[in-house]
């Protein structure tokens, strides 16, 4: 069967995952399990595990919480019931019921929510529910671990016979107490206990004079310890009773542990459940203790990680307070291979770590913390070369351990293979060494894997730089004062800034200069240029962001006159229309004003209320709406308009002429109509087109007065008309 090698999981430090996660366990068998968890390398195992993690995960955030799932250790209790006419104690029951009874609460409890939780309602199809061996260890041992009175008939009178004894043995102590500490007989203590029994204490002197047996005496001699003889018949009886008792509860006992046995590989399955949901609830909150999330597990061979962290250290550095950057790295079938260069202490080692301690845990169904918009695959192999593996005791150099390691990565590479080396090609000389690393990657490349690597050799990055399928990526330094950026730059090899670092750390320059020298031109000239594109793209980094910064300033400044402009617009147009407002009050007043000041002078109420009607209407018909403006199109349609209503009128013209004499003749009949109905007084008359109704007070000469209730007016006939009573 294929699994991930255990070489590798030493590597990327995956126990130290484990101990961490096993730390969250509850269970002893939990942490024995979560440490031997090992990467898989099927797909539908990988996809059932995560999903387990996602959806416990789940259960923290929802009011669906997931039961307890805590149990006692029972490996010695079953080993018990699994030999031949072995009785389990009560405690070994307790035990037992109480994981069938801890799984069967699951059951129900996944039952009712397996849409939620269909992965972990899935693991309680595969175990039956038990109510029987609740039921029969209820039936016989109490909530506090008892036996009840009630397991068997003659339990029963066995206890109501050892209660009845009791009382008898109290009463007689209580009389022989009270008899001989009458007598004067007894201590000051009076009594106390010896081997579980009451006992008298009698001054030595008096020990003849006391029937019973005696148990001991006090370490001076001065008291002596006598069961009263009334009470000793009623202690043997009550011997005897008790260890009746005893052999009652361990028959019943026998009985429930044969009743048990036959449960053995259910108590084993139930077991196993449970270790398993510790397992699993220590993976969610590892995951939980640094925000991990399940990312995106794709069918073929890629992984995007977006905004990563190395597990180890996040946690670390979140206990410490202290900041930890996040990597951005992908691996696809354009880019099988990454190729990793830049100066030491610039986070090279670390990314390397992180893509493969990432990938070993997701193989192992734990959740990881990236980005959710993260992809990851299943590859049957990953392989790893990181550190100084010197061997002393099998005499191996560092190099020759990774020539022997070298050889076991072209045994089993394929393209479904991950692997990932730290320093490439050191170890030797660098010309021959860097020549035969060369070789080795692009064995590696040949055969379709997918993989990382960091090297400070520049035939590596010319390599990278030049092949298919194949891409040069650095850690970005601060330029200026050689700090590292812990950032992954894609697409360019990184210098690793020998000189520049020597420099800086007190290297004399004539030294410096003289190693120069003896270094070949063209590969001081290819890092030098590296060098200043790394310098450039730095010096780039840098002016982006203050130009971005700047940028987000001149908007939020914008924005922000923009708001105030909109603002005092608002208040100039709410004063406007307020002192506006204002004016057309001051006009009315005067107006009313003036009104009132004629009256005074006056007295004509007549003319009063006419005023006051014309100014009512005056400012009535102020308060009609403007007309709306014609917008472009509607005045083109207006046009067009003007054009059809012309032509109309020319063809109507003659239609015109033609009716003039019939509307004549329908004017004289309306005349002759409207001289056949004369103006009568207290008629109800309306001005024409008009919708206030009056009454005729008089008539004179072709005039009326009509009265309106709060004044009259004087109007000619001709502009009235008849208003019919409803």
């Amino acid at each position: 069967m294929k699994k991930i090698a255990s070489k590798t999981l030493e590597d990327l430090e995956f126990v130290t995952v484990l101990k961490q996660v096993a730390a969250r366990c509850v269970t002893d068998n939990g942490k024995a399990a979560v440490l031997d968890v090992t990467p898989s390398v099927r797909r539908e195992t990988v996809k059932r595990w995560l999903q387990e993690t996602h959806e416990y995960l789940y259960s923290f955030s929802t009011e669906h919480s997931i039961p307890n799932h805590g149990f006692d250790a029972i490996e010695k209790d079953l080993q018990l019931l699994g030999i031949e006419n072995s009785t389990l104690d009560k405690d070994s029951v307790r035990r037992l019921a109480g994981v069938v009874r801890s799984v069967n609460e699951h059951i129900r409890f996944f039952k009712k929510v397996q849409g939620v939780f269909p992965t972990l309602y899935y693991r309680t199809e595969q175990v039956p529910d038990n109510s029987y061996i609740p039921q029969a260890v209820d039936a016989i041992i109490d909530k506090f671990g008892e036996i009840k009175d009630d397991a068997s008939v003659d339990l029963k009178n066995i206890r109501r016979g050892i209660a009845e004894i009791r009382g008898q043995l109290n009463g007689s102590f209580g009389a022989a107490l009270s008899h001989y500490s009458q007598l004067d007989y007894l201590d000051d203590i009076r009594e106390t206990v010896v081997d579980n029994r009451r006992v008298l204490a009698v001054k030595a002197m008096y020990r003849r004079k006391v029937k019973g047996r005696i148990l001991g005496s006090s370490k001076t001699g001065s008291i002596a310890y006598i069961e009263p003889e009334r009470v000793l018949m009623l202690s043997r009886k009550l011997d005897e009773l008790e260890l009746e008792e005893r052999e009652e509860i361990m028959r019943i006992l026998k009985l429930l542990t044969d009743s048990l046995r036959p449960f053995l590989e259910h108590f084993k399955e139930c077991r196993e459940y449970l270790t398993g949901t510790d397992v699993i609830a220590a993976k969610a909150k590892y995951a939980r203790s640094m925000d991990a999330v399940l990312p995106l597990l794709v069918d073929h061979f890629e992984v995007e990680l977006v905004n990563a962290f190395h597990p180890l250290l996040f946690l670390t550095n979140k206990e410490r307070k202290e900041k930890t950057y996040p990597q951005s790295i992908q691996l696809s079938t354009e880019q099988r291979i990454i190729v990793i260069s830049g100066p030491n202490a610039g986070g090279k080692s670390i990314t390397l770590k992180t893509v493969g301690l990432l990938q070993v845990m997701i193989q192992s169904g734990m959740l990881i913390p990236v980005h959710e918009k993260s992809r990851v695959c299943i590859f049957e192999h990953i392989l790893t070369d990181i550190g100084d593996n010197q061997s002393i005791d099998n005499h191996l150099s560092t190099y020759s351990y990774r020539l022997k390691n070298m050889r076991k990565f072209l045994n089993k590479a394929n393209d479904k293979t991950l692997f990932l080396i730290d320093e490439f090609g050191t170890g030797s000389d660098p010309e021959l060494g860097g020549a035969l690393a060369e070789s080795m990657l692009e064995e590696m490349h040949d055969r379709k894997a997918y993989g990382i690597i960091t090297t400070h050799y520049t035939n590596l990055k010319m390599l990278a730089n030049e092949t298919a399928e194949m891409v040069n990526a650095n850690m970005l330094f601060d330029s200026r004062t050689l700090e590292p950026i812990y950032q992954l730059q894609m697409g360019e090899a990184g210098s690793s800034f020998t000189f520049e670092v020597a420099q800086k750390n007190g290297i004399p320059y004539s030294l410096i200069n003289k190693a120069k020298k003896k270094v070949e031109r063209g590969k001081i000239r290819f890092d030098k240029s590296i060098a200043a594109l790394q310098k450039e793209r730095s010096d780039l980094r840098r002016n982006n962001e203050s130009l971005r910064e700047k940028e987000t300033k001149a908007q939020q400044k914008a924005t922000k006159l923009d708001d105030t402009q909109e603002r005092i617009q608002q208040k100039l147009t709410d004063f406007q229309e307020l002192y506006d407002g204002y004016q057309r009050f001051v006009q009315l007043g005067k107006k009313f004003d003036a009104l009132a000041l004629s009256f005074q002078n006056s007295k004509q109420k007549k003319k009063l209320i006419e005023e006051l009607m014309k100014l009512v209407i005056t400012e009535n018909v102020k308060r009609l709406p403007p007309p709306k403006k014609e917008k472009p199109a509607a005045k083109k349609e207006s046009l067009k308009q003007q054009q059809v209503e012309k032509e109309v009128i020319n063809e109507v013209a003659k239609i015109r002429v033609e009716k003039k004499l019939t509307k004549q003749t329908v004017k004289q009949t309306a005349e002759v109509v409207k001289a056949e109905k004369p103006f009568k007084l207290n008629d109800r008359v309306r001005i024409i087109d008009s919708k206030s109704i009056g009454t005729i007070d008089s008539l004179e000469r072709g005039k009326a007065v009509v009265n309106y209730g709060v004044f009259t007016t004087t109007i000619s006939t001709d502009q009235l008309e008849h208003v019919q009573k409803k």
